[in-house]
């Protein structure tokens, strides 16, 4: 399942949102977790982007252990089978193919499949990194 790209929102008609609306729109923005927009929707009124920020990032960091590490196992691995199928979030999508991971020789792709593999065996959850701090795979994720 695609994750649909929807058109960025002005802060006003954010903020306007129904509680279904602003969880439909919110839900995918953290790997596929909507339990986190629809806990932080009881702490509205947001000031402003920052404070909708902290909002999500309070629930997060408040979840139980297990919510979180189910989060944690909610992202897609690197050049992984979300990565192929295309059901990753639009972000991770974008991420991935800027870096060229979706375009990957075959190689390269089992390579890193087992990179994954030895990662997610060891802790329990995929290698997470922040893409769109990185220019390139050169000093990045797929040399770990």
């Amino acid at each position: 399942m695609n994750t649909p790209t929807l058109s960025p929102l002005a802060w006003h008609a954010l903020a306007s949102l129904d509680e279904a609306t602003f969880c439909a729109r919110l839900g995918p923005v953290v790997e596929h977790s909507p339990w986190v927009a629809r806990e932080a929707w009881a702490a509205r009124p947001f000031a402003d982007w920052a404070s909708l920020y902290d909002s999500l990032s309070r629930v997060i960091h408040g979840a139980d252990e297990a919510r979180q590490l189910a989060l944690l196992r909610s992202h897609p691995e690197l050049a992984g089978q979300e990565a192929r199928a295309g059901t990753m979030t639009a972000d991770s999508q974008s991420e991935q193919g800027r870096l060229r991971l979706l375009a990957l020789d075959a190689a390269t792709v089992q390579r890193i499949e087992s990179l994954n593999r030895r990662y997610r065996e060891r802790f329990g959850f995929p290698f997470i990194v922040a893409l769109r701090l990185h220019g390139s795979l050169a000093h990045g994720a797929a040399g770990r």
